[in-house]
């Protein structure tokens, strides 16, 4: 558990309270063209209001039709991931601040949070962490030469982001009860790889069920392939937090 002069240390930027299960299921726009994105978006329209723009998307027009949701008051997490030297983060964090989008990642090396929580300072942006990747598990950590497993390590990257100030987490659904623990009740805890029953878990390794990932102290889960790729969207999303909500 992280020490209490830690805390006391650390400045805190906007993180995300969110009122409803609605609120908290944030759907990822995994499709190569904005057009697919905008049909999924009013497929989705008055069920969810909250969608992941990631790379795939990003490099086809997604950062412009980001901007777009974002000025007409749709919740939108960036998942850019970003690492780089201080000064390139954050000048990088400056210009997403002017996008007015609500969610941004980093990846969490010490050095790179602390300057995307100086660039966001006095914004309404909320940095998230990146822990440890959910399609990576032990044999792959050791495979690019980390000495720590990934429960492990997630642990020690949610300390130190709680020390950097920033707004949340993003983790795996099973290491959320315990992220919880360190990063207190206020932080974003975001939890990728949720997979509701018999689906198909893709490239996800460290996968859990909505209900679960809520009762691990999630705050928000982002759930992009078992919605996006159904052939009725809007009922996959409506089953989906039926879920979080029997939680």
């Amino acid at each position: 558990m992280i020490a209490d002069t830690m805390r006391a240390k650390s400045i805190q930027i906007p993180s995300i309270q969110a009122k409803s299960m609605q609120e908290r299921l944030i759907v990822g726009l995994d499709v190569p063209t904005v057009l697919e994105a905008e049909q999924a978006v009013r497929e989705l329209d008055g069920v969810v209001s909250f969608y992941k723009i990631g790379y795939q998307l990003a490099f086809a027009g997604g950062l412009d039709f980001a901007r777009e949701l974002a000025s007409g008051g749709t919740k939108v997490f960036l998942d850019m991931k970003l690492l780089d030297i201080d000064h390139t983060v954050a000048k990088g964090v400056e210009n997403i601040v002017k996008m007015g989008v609500t969610m941004l990642t980093i990846h969490a090396y010490p050095k790179a949070m602390a300057a995307a929580v100086e660039a966001a300072r006095g914004s309404g942006l909320c940095l998230l962490a990146v822990s440890v990747l959910t399609s990576m598990d032990e044999q792959d950590m050791i495979d690019v030469g980390y000495e720590y497993d990934p429960h492990t390590l997630v642990l020690r990257r949610s300390e130190q982001a709680l020390h950097a100030g920033m707004g949340g987490i993003v983790c795996s659904a099973a290491e959320a009860e315990a992220v919880r623990r360190i990063v207190g009740p206020d932080m974003a805890v975001v939890t990728p790889g949720i997979r509701p029953a018999g689906s198909d878990h893709g490239d996800q390794k460290r996968v859990v069920a909505p209900a679960q990932a809520i009762r691990n102290g999630a705050s928000h889960l982002v759930v992009g392939r078992p919605i996006v790729a159904s052939a009725n969207r809007r009922e996959a999303a409506e089953l989906i937090i039926a879920e979080m909500r029997s939680a």
